[in-house]
Order: structure tokens, then C-alpha cells, then sequence
């Protein structure tokens, strides 16, 4: 009895230290990283990928998976066992789009001067010189299509000798071009501007190439802001994405629809904006993903044709998570993927009559079940100006309120990109509340999910209603007893390091240490050096030597960090990226020479390969040892 006693102790004993565990970086590098592929032809099948990171080899292990659409058992397959999902065969089976890179443009000295091919130099007379993380070198994305049984190199270019990009340069893939119904015709996404007008601009068109007459057609040429995604119904009706206003990247996204020459706006009386849709399988409803209070969920639309019905937005699903892709229909029920801030990529199904939810994959359960995790509160906070903010609060597992835990506010970059329920792999709040800290992760201005005023309101305004928002929720949750005043931190990245950068010269000692990774540091430098240029022109207000320019003045002076920089006080980690050409380097480099000239305790954390983001699994890792070791140290 007392052997079965014992026994029974030390399996209670290892259950409840497992149970206590906590995530860790190396945890977290283990997360499994699920992608949806897509459906068979017949749409019975669904086919994904997962990605494990192999820190040893610094690279991913893939494997591959296929599981009955309408649910039913997951099957391990080959790479090669999923040909049969190709979209970009023509409805009629004869032929296959594809993409690859042409050289059009001499810009490299060995083009130029062909007797010189150990040249190493590029040649420039206009803008668009690099982009994301690649220097612009005379080739571009171009859409090719074959017969289906013929090699690639046997392909039409669609494009030829055009210098233009299509699939969209850095992001774009295969969704930037499909075939019509009838197989006749390929529509396709591209920016064509070259130099000043392509840096500039944000006016992408959807262009129809007729394969009979090899002439192609800008369908959406009235529209100078992004067209993009588009798709046809079964009933051959054409929808896509349309953004308005030329320049301005985080414009309402509303679903336009177009068919026998009736062009409809879907969402225009709809206060919000549309992250991605997918048709109905009958044609008459548009099922899309959208930001709302500080999630992303599922909506529908219908699509009233002729008839003189007005269309009718409605919210599907609601809970604490976001919905990030819609992948497919089958029958009553969607196919989805789903995250929240404790639990990455999973598939879903989401039953359209009951509106519930079945989770079809557990990819990391394990993991999952071995630490305890977090718990996410939601809270409104009063800002300055009166309105109610939606504030994510993320407490440490196994929280206990009468103790007192250092804390972070959390600054979202963007600037207006939706601080949802997202699973991050580097700005992973469920690690960061492990270590021991409550996180502070407020929806200010410029979030996307409030309605467009509230995203609108940060353009031409870095410095101002959002820093008072910030201080607004750091100030609101230090009131709470388990918040320890004398220990809390600003972090954040892009618009969150310039955040950081911003509230190092005006925060009056709240904060006792400092992390910006990839932050503007000087709002001049940034507009000399950033590659779209539309980005800084709109939010900015213009360049800063038009002196008559209030607006453009204002966020060149009262709203440039490095004005500030005299009143910095505060230790500082500063994280920059080599190759970052959308917040290039001057800007971590000069922020960090700022702080050493200062006398302040600051720490320099450079990646000479990584652009705006870590990719590289050993340089993550070092990335998430090295942030929580200035934490360690300083707060």
C-alpha cells in the first residue's frame, strides 16, 4: 500500500512540475508554424504545411499534411503529393500560370559594361532604388503561363520588357494573379510607375490580359489608391480589394464588386476596414475578415446583383482571438485559421448556422499543455481626450494580485497595424508575461478595429493624442496594487521604437528603462533614406524643407525624437537590422551614439543580415536572451 502510495506521489509530484513550467525563449523556438496550402480541385481535400524550427542546422524543418475538408483525419504526405491544389491551372485544365524574375534594366556596372563583369556597383538616375530589404538591380517579378504538361522555360511572359512588378515587390505571391472563368484571360495586380511616381504612389491596378490578342487592360484605372486580391465568384462576378486615396497605405479596404459592366462598393456605409474575403460557393455572399475591438473577426456581406437591395454587413463570429485566414467553404461550414496571444496558427472549422467553432489541428499541444499560461484581461481605459481605449492586459501565469510585478507598456508599430490577438514569435507577450512582467498593450490611436476615425487619427499626429494615449494606460494599470511603480519599462518596434524613442524625452521619470528595435529616431533622416516614400509623405505631412508646410514642420520638429533627446534620462536597448531599408540604419545608430555621448547605460544589439524583422532562428534567439537580460539588468 505505502509502494502504491509512493508511486502515486511521484507521478502527482512530476504532473504538478510540469504543470509548472513556464515559456521560454527556447520554448518558444520550438512553436510549430502552421500555413494552409489550399484544396484539391474538388475541394474534398486540404492540404497544409508546418514548419518547425531546427536552431542546430539555423533553418526550418517542413512537413507536409492533408485532411478531409469537412474534417476527419490528419494524414502526413510528400511535398510532391500536392500538385493537385494548383489554382493557377485554367479552369478548363490546358494551361498553368506562374511568376519567376526577368531581367529587363541595365543597373548593375556589369550590364552596363559588359568588359567589367567583376564590377561590383550600381548605377541609379531615379528613385525606387531598394525596397524592404533588396536594392533595386534591373530585374522584376513577371507572369508567365504554359501548357500545363510543358517545361517553365517554354512559358509567355505577359509582361515583356516591362519593368514592373507582378507578383507586388516585397509581399506579393501567386493571389496577384488568376485566371477568368472561361480560361481566356489572366487578371492581374501591379504598381506600373517607375522611379519618382512608383516611390510615391500607392496605385496599383488590376489589369486583364487577353491571351487571343495579347492586349491587356487597366480594369480599375479610375481608382488611384491599392486595388489588390482579386477573385471571381461562380457566377463569374470579379471582386477585389480598393483602397481611394492614392499615398496612404492603412486607407479604409473596402470590397468592390464587378460584373457585366456594374461596378458595386460592398463595404462603403460599413465603419471599418476589410483584411481579406473569400467568395461564397453559391456567389451571392462575400465572407471576409475585418479588425474589431481589438480582434480579428469573421463578416459577411451579400451581394445584391441586379437587384436594388442594398448591401448589408454582419458580424459572424466574436471572441477573444482572431481569425486569420478564411481558406474555404464547404457547405455550412468555413474552414479557418485562428490565433490568440497564447496559442499560434491552428485550423478551424466555423459552423455558419451555429456559429461555433471546431478546432481541427492542435499542431502544438504539447508544448501548450507542459507551461502554464497567461491570462489576457481586456480593460478600457479613459484617454485625454475622453474616449474609452481598449487595453490588453497580460498577466503572468499563475498571477497572484498581492504581489507586485515590474511592467511593460507595449508600443505597436504600424502605425496603423491592429494589436489583436496575434501571436507573435518575437514580440510574444506570452513569454514576456512568463518572465514575470504584466504587459500593457493599449489599442491607441491608429489601430484599425475602432472605426476609421480612430486610424485615421494618428496620420500627421506621431507625437501628439497617441503618446497622451500611451501614458493614459501605463498611468490607469500602475494604479493597481500589483503593479510595481518603481519598475516599469517601455518596449516596441517601428512606430513602437519611435514610440519609445518619443516617450524617452517626455515620459518625467515614469519609466525606469527603455527598448526600441527598428524605431525613427529622426523624422528627417527617415525621409531621406525610407524607400516608400508615400508612406512618409502622408503620415508625415509632406518633406520637411517645405517650410509653409505646418503639418509637414510640426512632425519634422515638435514631433522628431531627436529633438528630445537632450532630456533623456532612462537606460535604453537599441535593436537595428542591417537591412532594413524601411527604417534604415542611421536611425538605430544614431539614437545609440546619442545615448553613449549622454553618459546613459545603453546597450547596441546589431544584425547586419536581418531587415525590419528576425528571421533567422539563431539571431531570434539571441534577440529574445538579449532583451530579457536588459531587463533583468535594469528593471
Amino acid at each position: 500500500m505505502k509502494r502504491i502510495y509512493l508511486i502515486f506521489s511521484l507521478i502527482l509530484t512530476n504532473n504538478l512540475m510540469i504543470a509548472q513550467q513556464t515559456m521560454t525563449p527556447e520554448n518558444l523556438w520550438q512553436v510549430k508554424r502552421l500555413s494552409v496550402i489550399g484544396l484539391d480541385q474538388e475541394g474534398s481535400t486540404l492540404f497544409f504545411k508546418v514548419k518547425t524550427p531546427n536552431i542546430s542546422e539555423n533553418d526550418y524543418d517542413t512537413k507536409y499534411f492533408k485532411m478531409p475538408a469537412k474534417g476527419g483525419a490528419i494524414v502526413e504526405i510528400e511535398e510532391d503529393d500536392i500538385t493537385a491544389t494548383d489554382k493557377n491551372i485554367s479552369p478548363d485544365g490546358t494551361l498553368a500560370l506562374f511568376h519567376k524574375s526577368v531581367a529587363v534594366e541595365a543597373i548593375k556596372g556589369e550590364d552596363v559594361y559588359k568588359d567589367l563583369d567583376k564590377s561590383e556597383v550600381y548605377i541609379f538616375s531615379d528613385l525606387d532604388i531598394r525596397h524592404w530589404d533588396t536594392w533595386s538591380n534591373g530585374s522584376f517579378n513577371h507572369v508567365f503561363y504554359k501548357k500545363v504538361e510543358a517545361d517553365k522555360d517554354t512559358g509567355i511572359d505577359i509582361m515583356p520588357n516591362e519593368p514592373y512588378h507582378t507578383p507586388q515587390q516585397p509581399f506579393g505571391g501567386d493571389e496577384d494573379y488568376i485566371w477568368s472563368p472561361d480560361s481566356k484571360a489572366i487578371y492581374y495586380v501591379s504598381k506600373k510607375l517607375k522611379g519618382k511616381a512608383y516611390a510615391t504612389s500607392t496605385n496599383t491596378d488590376i489589369y486583364k490580359y487577353d491571351l487571343a490578342s495579347k492586349t491587356t487592360e487597366n480594369i480599375t484605372k479610375d481608382n488611384h489608391g491599392y486595388d489588390t486580391s482579386p477573385a471571381f465568384s461562380a457566377n463569374g462576378a470579379l471582386a477585389w480589394l480598393q483602397m481611394k486615396t492614392d499615398g496612404y497605405e492603412s486607407d479604409k479596404n473596402d470590397i468592390i464588386v464587378l460584373n457585366n459592366g456594374i461596378k458595386q462598393n460592398l463595404t462603403q456605409q460599413w465603419d471599418g476596414t476589410v483584411f481579406s474575403f473569400k467568395w461564397s460557393n453559391d456567389g451571392h455572399t462575400i465572407y471576409f475578415t475585418a479588425p474589431v475591438d481589438g480582434t480579428i473577426q469573421i463578416f459577411k456581406v451579400n451581394y445584391p446583383g441586379k437587384k436594388r437591395i442594398a448591401p448589408v454587413v454582419e458580424q459572424l463570429s466574436e471572441g477573444q482571438f482572431d481569425v486569420t485566414s478564411i481558406v474555404a467553404q464547404s457547405d455550412n461550414i468555413l474552414v479557418i485559421t485562428r490565433t490568440d496571444m497564447n496559442h499560434a496558427a491552428d485550423i478551424y472549422s466555423f459552423n455558419l448556422k451555429t456559429k461555433a467553432f471546431t478546432q481541427r489541428t492542435e499542431i502544438n499541444k504539447a508544448l501548450y499543455d507542459s507551461v502554464d499560461l497567461p491570462k489576457v484581461e481586456k480593460r478600457y481605459v479613459t484617454t485625454t481626450d475622453g474616449q474609452q481605449m481598449l487595453v490588453w492586459i497580460i498577466l503572468p501565469p499563475n498571477f497572484d494580485d498581492s504581489k507586485k510585478y515590474p511592467t511593460l507598456l507595449y508600443a505597436q508599430g504600424g502605425p496603423q497595424s491592429p494589436l489583436s490577438q496575434f501571436y507573435s514569435y518575437r514580440w510574444n507577450f506570452q513569454l514576456m508575461a512568463s518572465q514575470g512582467y504584466i504587459v500593457v498593450a493599449p489599442n491607441r490611436r491608429g489601430m484599425p478595429g475602432h472605426g476609421v476615425k480612430w486610424n485615421e487619427d494618428i496620420s500627421k499626429d506621431w507625437g501628439g493624442q497617441v503618446m497622451d494615449d500611451y501614458l493614459s494606460a501605463i498611468d490607469d494599470i500602475a494604479k493597481e496594487p500589483y503593479v510595481d511603480n518603481d519598475r516599469l519599462g517601455a518596449i516596441g518596434a517601428s512606430f513602437g521604437g519611435y514610440s519609445v524613442f518619443y516617450l524617452a524625452g517626455i515620459h518625467n521619470n515614469r519609466f525606469k528603462t527603455f527598448i526600441s528595435h527598428d524605431g525613427v529616431f529622426d523624422t528627417r533622416s527617415m525621409y531621406g533614406t525610407t524607400e516608400e516614400l508615400f508612406f512618409v509623405n502622408h503620415d508625415f505631412g509632406g518633406s520637411y524643407w517645405d517650410i509653409t508646410n505646418e503639418a509637414a514642420q510640426k512632425s519634422y520638429h515638435d514631433f522628431n525624437p531627436i529633438t528630445k533627446v537632450a532630456d533623456w534620462n532612462t537606460p535604453i536597448l537599441i535593436i537595428q537590422g542591417g537591412k532594413d531599408y524601411r527604417v534604415p540604419i542611421e536611425q538605430g545608430l544614431s539614437a545609440y551614439q546619442a545615448a553613449q555621448m549622454l553618459g546613459l547605460k545603453s546597450k547596441l544589439l546589431y544584425f547586419p543580415e536581418e531587415n525590419h524583422w528576425v528571421l533567422n532562428p539563431q539571431n531570434a534567439l539571441v534577440w529574445q536572451h538579449e532583451f530579457f537580460k536588459w531587463l533583468k539588468d535594469t528593471l
